[in-house]
């Protein structure tokens, strides 16, 4: 999907109020969360690589509820498939 932000797909796709866009630059994925509730969060956390959040997600347990997994979110399948289908 694509908007006036750019490209994105929902990381969690029973919650249409968080979006993830991803954009390429240079070879590198690139990442940024955006939630509807929450505005600010687009100002307030600029582009990330994904190797950056590769090695951020081992700060983070998986196992624990409710625990927000980096792994889950930032899905780098989803945006290969999602930049490679608009030529990117």
């Amino acid at each position: 999907m694509q908007d006036d932000k750019g490209v994105y797909y929902y990381p969690y796709p029973d919650n249409k109020k968080t979006r993830m866009y991803i954009k390429k630059s240079e070879g590198v994925i690139w990442f940024r969360l955006w939630n509807k509730d929450v505005p600010e969060l687009w100002d307030e956390h600029g582009w990330i690589p994904y190797d950056a959040i590769v090695k951020a997600s081992g700060m983070y347990d998986k196992n624990g509820p409710g625990v927000f997994d980096p792994r889950r979110a930032y899905d780098m399948e989803v945006a290969k498939s999602l930049l490679d289908g608009i030529g990117v």
